[in-house]
């Protein structure tokens, strides 16, 4: 388990171990998350021995923008708009799923999918081309955790560990972004 600073001068480390196959520890919008590359199965796998979560909770994914939604889920005029007026920003969105992505990231054919509001993410997506599967660092059915040095603390004594961590300090309190399913033709909030 490396751990890296926040920075420019590192977005090079991070688009490498991401390419490897890599489980990051990363900062974001809302609270610390795991990331890897979402078209990487073996690389969604090892989230869930990380963070111990049970293979029927799916991972939601990071997307660089709505052209790359597009690509793994179903986008109409409707859901289009919800985006624009959300995105970037702490909304997830369940859609109607396409295929192309580790199964891990889909539940009944449906795909989780957000775009954050945070400038490290955005570096990463200019040079690295793929969404990221995501989910927040915590053991499942744990609280999530927002203090890099708890975070190190923590996974440093668990079998499975996190490759890279990028250390962004103390981060705000936040809590996880929303979850809203457009699936059916009546907004449904899932998490608040």
């Amino acid at each position: 388990m490396k751990i890296i600073q926040k920075g420019e001068k590192n977005v090079k480390e991070i688009i490498t171990a991401l390419k490897n196959g890599a489980v990051l520890v990363c900062p974001t919008d809302t609270v610390y998350g795991f990331i890897c590359d979402a078209t990487n199965k073996r690389a969604v796998g090892k989230i869930f021995k990380i963070k111990k979560r049970d293979k029927s909770k799916s991972l939601p994914v990071f997307v660089r923008d709505i052209k790359m939604a597009k690509k793994y889920a179903v986008v109409k005029s409707r859901e289009e708009k919800f985006l624009n007026e959300n995105w970037p920003g702490a909304v997830t969105v369940v859609l109607n799923g396409k295929k192309g992505l580790s199964l891990l990231v889909y539940k009944n054919k449906t795909i989780a999918l957000r775009q954050p509001n945070h400038n490290l993410i955005a570096e990463i997506f200019k040079k690295f081309k793929r969404p990221l599967a995501q989910t927040s660092v915590n053991i499942s059915d744990q609280p999530f955790m927002d203090d890099i040095k708890e975070i190190v603390k923590v996974f440093d004594c668990e079998e499975h560990k996190p490759d890279l961590v990028i250390d962004a300090g103390h981060l705000p309190k936040n809590k996880p972004s929303v979850i809203i399913d457009l699936t059916d033709e009546k907004i449904n909030i899932i998490r608040k």
